[in-house]
C-alpha cells in the first residue's frame, strides 16, 4: 500500500486569466530524477503552457528542479514533457482548439493514489479585463457571505 501523497501544485493564475470550459487529467512522461524531485515537493506550473504537435500534447516550461541526489544523469528543469491522453481525448481537444480558439492551460500537478504524477489541464478561453473584475467581486462577495453565515451558526 502506498502512503498518502500530499503533492498538489496549482496554477492559481489559470483560474484568474482564463475561463475553464472543460478539464482533462493527463499522465506525464517523466524520467526517474524528475519524479523523485516532484515527490520531494519541487515543481512549478505557473509559467507552463501546453502545445499540440502532430496529434500529441506537450507541456512546455514546466519547472521541475534538478533532483538533489541526482548524478550526471539528472534532467533539464524546463524540458518539453509529453502528456499522455487517450486518442479520443486528443481528437476532442484538437477539434475544440481549432474551431473555437480555445487554449490548453495546466491547472494542477498532483500525485494519484498509485503514486503516479498527473497533470490536470483545461480548455480555456481568455478573460477580458472586466471579466477579471467580475471574478474578484464574486470572490469578495462569497467571502463576505461565508463570514456572515459563520457568525450566525
Amino acid at each position: 500500500m502506498i502512503a498518502e501523497n500530499k503533492i498538489d501544485i496549482r496554477n492559481r493564475r489559470a483560474g484568474f486569466d482564463f475561463e475553464i470550459v472543460e478539464k482533462f487529467v493527463a499522465g506525464i512522461m517523466l524520467t526517474g530524477s524528475e519524479i523523485k524531485a516532484i515527490r520531494d515537493g519541487g515543481g512549478s506550473i505557473n509559467e507552463c503552457y501546453c502545445i499540440l504537435r502532430s496529434g500529441e500534447v506537450f507541456a512546455k516550461n514546466m519547472n521541475i528542479p534538478e533532483y538533489s541526489h541526482g548524478t550526471y544523469a539528472n534532467h533539464e528543469p524546463l524540458r518539453l514533457r509529453k502528456l499522455l491522453l487517450n486518442k479520443r481525448e486528443l481528437e476532442r481537444i484538437e477539434a475544440k482548439i481549432k474551431e473555437r480558439g480555445l487554449t490548453l492551460i495546466p491547472i494542477r500537478l498532483f500525485m494519484s493514489e498509485r503514486g503516479i504524477a498527473k497533470l490536470e489541464i483545461g480548455l480555456g478561453r481568455g478573460k477580458k479585463k472586466f471579466d477579471k473584475r467580475e471574478s474578484l467581486k464574486a470572490k469578495d462577495n462569497k467571502r463576505e457571505m461565508d463570514k456572515v453565515m459563520k457568525k450566525y451558526r
